[in-house]
């Protein structure tokens, strides 16, 4: 069993852009990004408990940091993890609604 305390901290923010948002509209589909050593199993418990919707199907995948260059330097960005959460019908998961 999973502890609250680690399905709380799985999830750490919405992955904004105009892929993701096509997929929310197009497939019921949101994208997020969770913690690197987070599992499908982990995700879909943390999206059951705190934001009660039914998920159909989770994909996930690994984004290397880019190599940025600081004046005479090369810095790594951090990698990160992001998640395709696929909502069963019936179900609808909005982050970036207008309120109006």
């Amino acid at each position: 069993m999973i502890s609250e305390e680690r399905l709380l901290k799985i999830l750490l923010s919405p992955h904004v852009s105009e892929k993701s948002s096509l997929s929310m509209d197009k497939f019921n589909t949101i994208v997020l990004k969770v913690l690197n050593n987070s599992t499908k199993y982990e995700i879909k418990c943390a999206i059951k408990k705190i934001f009660n919707v039914e998920v159909d199907r989770i994909r996930t995948l690994k984004i290397k940091g880019k190599k940025k260059r600081q004046s005479n330097r090369i810095v790594q960005k951090c990698n990160w993890k992001k998640a395709y959460i696929k909502i069963k019908k019936g179900y609808n998961l909005d982050f970036i609604s207008n309120t109006e």
